[in-house]
């Protein structure tokens, strides 16, 4: 059992309300998952620019002076913003590659969360109004994101094996549920090219729909893609740079709500998820269906 949350926001005056308006409906959330807490955010962008949320179990060695060494090695600009134990690593865009293949001579250390050119993900163990307090989410704006708070059943209570997995640029994904066919769609993964962090499940469907989405599939398509080659009970909800998508198995026995107003589209474990969000009394408030996939895009 794992509480999940969603925000896709459509009226841009909401937007730098959205950390707080996530992590209040994450908090809610949090006696279905006591063990670890993560969130992405989908800030704004600047063209041809790039970011690296990275993760330390020493912030203090791994991030002091990083900046200059990343710049020095990649020979381009790179900034560190330091949210304590992660930080978000600035570059340009078409560096990113190169950032990410330079940060693990230079501080084999640090693991990286995610990267693109807009999503910052933060993810620790603890409760999730802990892990919101320590990185500030509160008040970060942006347009869109998705938390979950993990009680873990088949995996250690880890940093990483906490939601949301980060398997492409921009894209994330949070689960609630088990997949008993991960073994060996990881192995065909593995050998289409991808790789692995962990042995989480979970990090198997975030790296099918990362596939499937390089092979030019948009993120309904790949969520499609999903109901035939993903084996298990499952919900899923995903993140990309202009989506959001949620996706429930075809017996879809793992509690999810949406609701949706002129201003928002908002999903959670629960109804109380979303008894705090503006409106909420007027919206149109519905049980997604099983093997059915919905999206939006900006």
């Amino acid at each position: 059992m794992c509480g999940i949350v969603g925000l896709f926001l459509k009226d841009k005056t909401l937007e730098p309300r959205l950390g707080a308006l996530l992590s209040d409906m994450l908090v809610t959330m949090t006696d279905r998952g006591p063990d670890s807490a993560g969130i992405a955010i989908y800030g704004p962008s600047e063209k041809g620019a790039g970011k690296i949320t990275v993760q330390s179990a020493d912030p203090k060695a791994d991030f002091k002076g990083l900046g200059a060494a990343l710049s020095k090695t990649i020979d381009a600009k790179a900034a560190v913003r330091v949210r304590a134990t992660h930080a978000v690593i600035s570059v340009a865009a078409a560096k990113l590659k190169a950032a990410r293949a330079a940060l693990a001579e230079l501080r084999p250390g640090i693991t990286v969360m995610g990267s693109g050119e807009s999503v910052e993900i933060y993810k620790e163990v603890g409760l999730p109004k802990d892990v919101a307090a320590r990185f500030g989410i509160g008040k970060m704006s942006g347009t869109h994101g998705i938390g979950h708070t993990r009680m873990a059943t088949e995996s250690a209570v880890t940093t990483f094996g906490a939601h949301p997995f980060s398997t492409g640029p921009d894209q994330c994904l949070v689960h609630n549920g088990s997949l008993s066919n991960h073994n060996n769609l990881r192995r065909g993964l593995i050998h289409a090219g991808l790789r692995f962090d962990t042995e989480n499940d979970t990090e198997v469907a975030a790296a099918y729909l990362s596939h499937k989405l390089a092979e030019g599939k948009n993120l309904g398509d790949a969520l499609e893609s999903g109901l035939g080659d993903l084996d298990g009970f499952y919900t899923f909800v995903v993140g990309t740079k202009s989506g959001f998508g949620v996706l429930r198995d075809p017996i879809a026995c793992k509690l999810a709500v949406m609701a949706e107003t002129d201003e928002y589209v908002a999903f959670g474990s629960e109804y109380r998820a979303l008894v705090g969000l503006p409106g909420i009394e007027n919206a149109r408030v519905w049980e997604p269906e099983p093997a059915t996939v919905y999206f939006w895009e900006h």
